[in-house]
């Protein structure tokens, strides 16, 4: 038995909405499933109101955002068991929240001026669950109207691409890496890091856990390369770090979908990341 440590749904830029994943991991097997959508607690809430749905264990968890400025890229935290009481966790979202919409709602500005029959109402209906709009949502929208054949073709990077960059990207700023990482740790989470060949983000890694700064690594993500996965068990072992897997599930908001349970974490592990909760925790969860 196993369990898929990273999933998205309609709370955020996924496509399924929540209460359909459990089933999802039961017909495969699955022991456990962590609801972990970007920089919001609506899953982890989901989590904890639902500790097991369809025989499935559900373990709250927010895929948290930071920035390394030091290199210019992005950085996913993947944060379980938090408090969702804790206020840095809720400004962290709730700062997200906003600068998200911001730069949503220019981009379909940009947008309605290209294409008339588009509207930012249009694209707002598939942001009902999350309140967040996100580029996923306005492809939706999109493609509802024949303007495209998909969420990540062409018209996705004309308007959003970042080499070159597309005519309406317009992104968020960040908080720094550490202190989202100071957020967490604020929030009792056990922190690991998430898909570090993504954001070419084995630099940052080393430093992070000659530092200590993280509980674990999402060894098994199917975007990890096989060099960078083959290093990071080998920094698990050196430092007794926790080894995760998820399939970064989205639904079909994919460039190249990943279906529930296609990497998974060992019970084993599962159990190490409860156990360091609890700990953080007070001994309850």
């Amino acid at each position: 038995m196993a369990g898929d440590l990273h999933t998205h749904s309609t709370c955020s830029d996924g496509s399924v909405p929540i209460h359909r994943l459990p089933l999802m991991a039961a017909r495969l097997g699955l022991s456990a499933l962590a609801l972990s959508d970007h920089d919001t607690t609506l899953s982890a809430q989901y989590a904890y109101d639902h500790p097991v749905q369809d025989g499935v264990r559900l373990i709250p968890a927010a895929e948290l955002t930071g920035y390394d400025f030091e290199r210019s890229h992005r950085v996913h935290l993947l944060t379980f068991w938090p408090d969702l009481d804790c206020p840095a966790l809720r400004r962290h979202c709730d700062i997200m929240r906003q600068r998200r919409n911001e730069c949503a709602l220019q981009s379909c500005r940009e947008i309605e001026a290209l294409y008339p029959q588009f509207r930012a109402e249009q694209a707002l209906e598939y942001a009902q669950d999350s309140g967040v709009l996100f580029k996923s949502g306005i492809m939706q929208a999109l493609q509802q109207l024949g303007l495209c054949d998909g969420i990540y073709t062409g018209l996705y990077h004309e308007l959003f691409g970042w080499e070159p960059r597309g005519k309406c990207l317009h992104s968020p700023t960040y908080p720094p890496v550490r202190e989202v990482l100071a957020t967490a740790k604020a929030a009792g989470a056990v922190v690991v890091f998430a898909h570090p060949t993504v954001y070419k983000s084995m630099p940052l890694l080393r430093e992070l856990v000659a530092e200590g700064a993280i509980d674990g690594i999402e060894v098994h993500h199917p975007r990890n390369s096989p060099e960078d996965m083959a290093e990071c068990a080998e920094l698990c072992k050196k430092h007794d770090l926790i080894v995760t897997g998820g399939s970064d599930f989205h639904g079909a908001n994919h460039g190249k979908p990943h279906p529930v349970g296609a990497c998974v974490t060992e019970d084993d592990q599962i159990a190490r990341i409860e156990a360091l909760a609890r700990k953080r925790r007070g001994g309850a969860l």
